[in-house]
């Protein structure tokens, strides 16, 4: 890696490891997808969002972030986008609860609102992702810490190591949906609907969250 100018490639992983394993937006998103409709949508839910990371590495990379970095405008426009999506995601999460409640209360499936797709799972994984100027900033902000732009190829470097990164992030976020495919069936509908609306509740708090970000100044 010293041919690329990568340094403390060890440390670089160990990181990445851990601040992928730290609970946010995406293993939320990963885990109600894997509750409500199996480990398929879990699974496309994470390829959607390593997709997206991974368009955030690449733009960090060519300096598309460093413009959501300098612009104000720029960046309040992506986060804006970004905060509105999480609410929508939020609001569908506690309709579908909502709705298997009446259902439970009414003895009937008719009020049960229809899986997504997997190809919607795999797109809102991307987009929640790829909405969020924080992730962009994020690569801009930790990456060059670990790149010697006076030896090497800075561009395939940065690259390499975003795709480090994401790689440890997806392999955590397929593990999250197994999992939680594995002990749903174990639990009660009425708990199931009670963790859909908490995971409703936590989008709600994330895009207010990403509203109140604050860019360049």
């Amino acid at each position: 890696m010293s041919s690329l100018g990568i340094h403390d490639l060890g440390l670089f992983m160990l990181t990445s490891l851990v601040l992928n394993l730290t609970p946010g937006a995406d293993t939320l998103y990963v885990m109600s997808r894997s509750a409500r409709g199996g480990w398929r949508h879990g699974v496309a839910g994470a390829f959607g969002v390593g997709l997206g990371c991974m368009g955030h590495a690449v733009a960090a990379a060519l300096g598309v972030a460093a413009v959501l970095a300098a612009s104000r405008w720029a960046f309040d426009a992506l986060k804006w986008a970004g905060a509105l999506y999480l609410a929508w995601l939020g609001l569908q999460m506690l309709r579908a609860a909502w709705r298997g409640a009446d259902a439970a209360a009414e003895a009937s499936d008719q009020t049960v609102a229809p899986l997504p797709t997997l190809r919607q799972s795999f797109t809102a994984g991307l987009l929640t992702n790829l909405l969020n100027p924080k992730v962009g900033l994020f690569f801009l902000a930790f990456v060059p810490q670990f790149v010697d732009v006076h030896a090497g190829l800075p561009l395939p470097a940065f690259l390499l190591l975003g795709l480090l990164f994401n790689l440890s992030g997806v392999s955590w976020l397929l593990l999250v949906a197994l999992l939680t495919d594995r002990v749903r069936g174990r639990v009660a509908p009425a708990l199931r609907r009670a963790l859909q609306a908490l995971g409703g509740g936590l989008f709600l708090l994330l895009a207010a969250r990403l509203a109140s970000a604050r860019g360049a100044g």
